[in-house]
């Protein structure tokens, strides 16, 4: 349990385990706290890297809203490689924690030895999309300003959070979790690094997106849990690390 400070944020994660790095990404309303079972599985041939996002969980919660961003994210991720003296990693999140994988690897592909995308997409090419996408990440952050940590979901990775209050999560929602451009989806097809895409048999919502990955990504590998919502990791645990043990072990780390 540690962490990295930058222009003055401090940022929480754990660093367990020995061996080839990875680095996971909780989802929106989420924290490190949902991998608890990942790292009990993947520890003993890894190490694996956890943390909170800005907003989340143990990190601070700035006032600042200018402090909320993928790129802040990416930049609290590569502090984070290089506070535990990892040049590369493979790089895993959930939902809003796989788009800032994806994003990730946009920015620093040279550090990334392998993608890994649970319960994600890659955003959305038309603006329009984007616009419905943001009415309703702003509504989010509206609940949470009107109703603080009332307006939490019942899922069981969000009731293991461990947030202090929400009024970082009303500011995650509106810097974090919107959308701004197309550029997450457009370096889809320029992705070379082995990546599994992975989604819950019961996360509709993330079905297509997941097949468009599947389809776009070079070097791929789709994987559908049986019996799992959005939260696979957590809803069928032992499924979910067999599957990325098996990706890990097919990796040249």
């Amino acid at each position: 349990m540690a962490y990295i400070v930058r222009d003055g944020v401090r940022v929480y994660f754990e660093d367990h385990g020995s061996g080839p790095g990875v680095l996971l990404s909780h989802g929106f309303s989420q924290s490190s706290a949902m991998w608890r079972d990942q790292v009990e599985a993947l520890s003993g041939n890894y190490r694996v890297m956890t943390w909170d996002m800005r907003g989340h969980g143990r990190s601070d919660y700035p006032n600042d809203l200018a402090a909320y961003s993928e790129a802040h994210s990416v930049a609290d991720m590569a502090a984070i490689l290089d506070a535990c003296g990892l040049a590369t990693a493979v790089i895993g999140g959930h939902s809003l924690g796989g788009c800032t994988s994806l994003a990730f690897h946009l920015a620093h592909p040279q550090r990334t030895a392998g993608l890994m995308l649970f319960d994600t997409g890659p955003g959305f090419k038309k603006d329009e999309a984007r616009t419905a996408w943001n009415t309703r990440a702003n509504a989010r952050a509206d609940q949470f300003d009107a109703q603080g940590l009332e307006a939490l979901s019942n899922s069981p990775g969000t009731r293991m959070a461990g947030h202090r209050n929400a009024t970082g999560l009303a500011r995650a929602a509106r810097g974090m979790l919107a959308q701004f451009d197309d550029s997450l989806i457009q370096s889809l097809p320029d992705i070379a690094v082995p990546t599994m895409v992975l989604v819950g048999d019961g996360d509709e919502p993330f079905h297509a997106a997941t097949c468009y990955m599947a389809r776009k990504i070079p070097n791929v590998q789709k994987v559908v849990i049986e019996n799992a919502g959005h939260g696979a990791n957590v809803d069928q645990p032992v499924a979910f690390n067999n599957a990325v043990l098996g990706f890990l072990g097919e990796l040249n780390i």
